[in-house]
């Protein structure tokens, strides 16, 4: 999966576009977005009979690994997004969808866009972290007339990817944990990818993108930057992956990105969070502990395209190895602390 060469949207897409708009509507720009790792995505701006303007996102997958999964993908992401439209998460509007190709170049999904920002940067941390765990406690409250599918894995004992210089004892033994079947679990409404890069929030795009070199967050703090004042989110995007399963398994996930990009203790710190605002997670140490651990090894076999992402998102630190070392780092802290 290489989407660091966005492709060009084609003539074929295009067509297919201007028939989802209002008549006499146009598109007058296009801005690549990036970020993502599956899907190329671009915000469309479209002028109106009125004489304003008006955005929307086409996000299409475009190499072979992510074409063969679209048409499960983007109709999940369809009804996903056509469920949500009402409920207190707000999510982008479907307004067209192609999951198969066949009016498009590629497998594409339309939507409406929402304001704000993706927020990546270490700065007002501590503030965005609670957000986070609110906006994930009323997802996993949504109660579907009907569910979307079982959850899946994405990793087996078998396929996890020990860093070089990993503690290797604990990742034995957080493989070992993968193993044992999956424990009784209580179903959830999952995004199951939800992470702070498919959250939007209405930040100012002046704050710095990465921490001084001497000053690494590797923790919580207790000072609150004043630009933090009045951040909230506007809204959660990217649902292709929504499924059924435990709580665990999205805190996890967050939790796993929230430790590489700003420091281990931040991935403990969003499952304390998330039990703060309400959420409840597996009350038995070794059942929290197969689902916590679950998500970090399977990020162990796509860290340098999640680096890569990051970077290309303005993360200029985060190389592949350093983000290799906050993996090792928080499956050590895991192990210690739930193992």
């Amino acid at each position: 999966m290489n989407h660091h060469d966005v492709q060009p949207v084609s003539p074929l897409t295009l067509t297919w576009v201007h028939r989802q708009l209002d008549p006499g509507e146009r598109i007058v720009g296009t801005e690549v977005l990036h970020g993502g790792i599956t899907a190329d995505v671009r915000r469309l701006t479209v002028a109106t009979r009125g004489g304003g303007t008006r955005d929307l996102v086409l996000r299409s997958f475009v190499d072979p690994f992510s074409v063969e999964r679209a048409e499960d993908w983007l109709s999940r992401e369809a009804g996903a997004l056509t469920l949500l439209a009402g409920t207190g998460v707000t999510a982008p509007g479907l307004v067209a969808v192609d999951p198969t190709a066949a009016h498009c170049a590629y497998p594409s999904l339309l939507m409406t866009h929402l304001a704000g920002r993706t927020v990546l940067e270490d700065e007002g941390l501590e503030t965005r972290v609670p957000l986070l765990a609110r906006k994930l406690v009323a997802i996993h409250a949504l109660r579907p007339a009907e569910r979307p599918r079982e959850y899946e894995a994405l990793t087996t004992a078998d396929t996890v990817v020990v860093p070089k210089g990993a503690d290797a004892a604990a990742w034995a033994a957080a493989i070992d944990v993968i193993r044992r079947p999956a424990p009784r679990y209580e179903g959830r409404f999952l995004h199951r990818d939800f992470q702070p890069g498919n959250v939007l929030f209405n930040a100012p795009p002046d704050a710095p993108s990465e921490a001084p070199p001497d000053t690494p967050s590797d923790g919580p703090s207790d000072a609150l930057p004043a630009r933090s004042a009045g951040t909230r989110i506007t809204g959660v995007v990217d649902w292709a992956a929504t499924s059924w399963g435990p709580a665990d398994l999205d805190v996890a996930h967050c939790s796993t990105n929230l430790a590489l990009l700003h420091g281990p203790a931040w991935g403990q710190r969003f499952a304390e969070a998330y039990e703060e605002a309400g959420g409840e997670l597996a009350a038995a140490a070794s059942e929290r502990l197969y689902w916590q651990v679950r998500d970090p090894l399977a990020c162990s076999e796509e860290v340098r395209l999640v680096a890569r992402a990051w970077r290309d998102a303005g993360r200029a630190a985060l190389t592949t190895r350093a983000v290799e070392e906050r993996l090792d780092a928080y499956v050590t802290a895991l192990m210690g602390v739930l193992g």
